[in-house]
């Protein structure tokens, strides 16, 4: 069959051997119907399928891609980490140089624990919160997404005193008995929620601009509020940066608004691709961890050899002199452009950005909690969405997932994405 779909191959021959043939939901395009392309290569600011269409790639592996794909500098290092060896189980140099390089682009940070996965540095920061603070209780807004640790796959209770339940099969109501989910940017809920259970809070846990409801940011009152509650009530603020850390700014989204978290969770861009990511804060909260305290974490790939070689190489390279302002004028360039072709083909549609992470909504508002992105018209979501995939353009397969440009974007392509939409934009009108 010389003109089958590559793709449809690969995903029967996935679905046989994989749950819903991929190794993470999302993937998967069952929100917006059709089959998953399997990718085969990268390369700067593109990826090809398996039927060798070349797409540009504003998923960036969720994110961590913001030199692009392949970038020079960062193959050169991992190449010659792996000559080195794969994995030791002991220590190295490059993890020190790897913190060390964390810390001084992250000011609220003392100390810092690495990892593998933003799943695990969550968990991981929910369980220090607790040991340190002794308390039980803690604090996530719905919307926001955390990793897939028990306590944090949680939905909101039926009132402000109720405590939530899980979304999770698996999940037993006694382990997310602990768990208040609020409404974001809500300071009346969230005041009331610290009156009521506030001795009892151990952190509330944040991501200050969602990248899981699209791109959502708190607003600037309602950051501060957080930071007061948990100061005055003796909770930790706990920045969940795994998307934001060095994608929206060097000194991540915690830069952005001027807060100071007392834990930082990170992922993604520290890595540069491999699955790397921390957590950290002041020395007096991270000495509370083994094997100097009572906090027990561990982790046999923790710190792997390969994987800081990469996300030091990639940090070495944002960190130079104009790299967020080239990147957020690319980011900015393409919210804007979308912006002028919806508002000239009738489309109601509205975007943000911040660094090089941006997000769409078609509504003429911008959201400033879950319930209102609910709103979004998800037929029309997914005839962009294939439309662009149609005009190699690839964007996140959910209207609930933000959107990354990296270093490696030029002029044309962004040129090139807005004409895309534009004609879908037209299409898509009424005749």
């Amino acid at each position: 069959m010389p003109n089958a779909d590559q793709n449809d191959i690969l995903f029967e021959r996935a679905r046989a051997v994989i749950p819903g043939g991929v190794n993470s939901p999302v993937r998967a395009f069952r929100a917006v119907g059709g089959t998953p392309r399997f990718i085969r290569r990268a390369e700067g600011a593109y990826f090809w399928d398996a039927n060798d269409k070349r797409y540009i790639d504003y998923i960036g592996s969720w994110g961590p891609m913001i030199l692009g794909h392949g970038h020079p500098a960062v193959v050169e290092a991992v190449q010659k980490a792996v000559l080195e060896g794969f994995s030791y189980g002991a220590p190295t140099e490059r993890e020190i140089e790897l913190a060390e390089a964390i810390l001084a682009l992250v000011p609220s940070m003392e100390m810092v624990r690495l990892v593998s996965s933003g799943t695990e540095a969550a968990m991981s920061a929910l369980r220090l919160a607790r040991g340190a603070t002794g308390r039980k209780h803690i604090i996530k807004f719905e919307g926001c997404y955390h990793g897939h640790a028990d306590a944090l796959l949680v939905k909101a209770g039926s009132g402000l005193a109720t405590f939530g339940h899980p979304t999770s099969a698996g999940v037993p109501p006694e382990v997310t008995q602990h768990t208040l989910v609020l409404e974001y940017n809500n300071i009346a809920q969230l005041e009331e929620a610290f009156a009521l259970h506030g001795n009892d809070i151990a952190c509330l846990m944040i991501e200050a601009i969602a990248g899981n409801m699209n791109f959502v940011r708190a607003t600037p009152e309602f950051a501060k509020r957080c930071r007061d509650l948990c100061t005055q009530h003796g909770a930790l603020l706990v920045f969940d940066e795994v998307m934001t850390g060095f994608r929206v700014g060097l000194h991540g989204a915690q830069g952005v608004l001027g807060i100071t978290p007392d834990l930082t969770v990170l992922g993604k861009v520290i890595g540069g691709g491999m699955p790397l990511a921390a957590f950290g804060g002041p020395r007096a909260i991270m000495e509370q961890l083994a094997p100097l305290g009572p906090v027990y974490q561990a982790g046999t790939l923790s710190g792997n050899p390969v994987a800081t070689a990469c996300g030091l190489a990639t940090l070495k390279e944002i960190a130079k002199p104009g790299f967020y302002e080239a990147l957020s004028k690319k980011t900015q360039s393409l919210v804007e452009g979308l912006k002028a072709a919806a508002a000239a083909e009738g489309q109601p549609f509205n975007a943000d950005s911040e660094g090089g992470m941006f997000g769409f909504f078609l509504m003429n508002e911008l959201p400033q909690n879950y319930a209102t992105v609910m709103t979004t018209d998800n037929a029309k979501f997914n005839a962009l969405f294939h439309g662009l995939l149609d005009r190699g353009v690839y964007i996140a397969p959910a209207l609930y997932e933000a959107g990354f440009v990296s270093a490696a974007h030029s002029d044309e392509d962004i040129a090139a994405t807005i004409e895309a939409a534009r004609q879908i934009f037209k299409a898509s009108q009424p005749r």
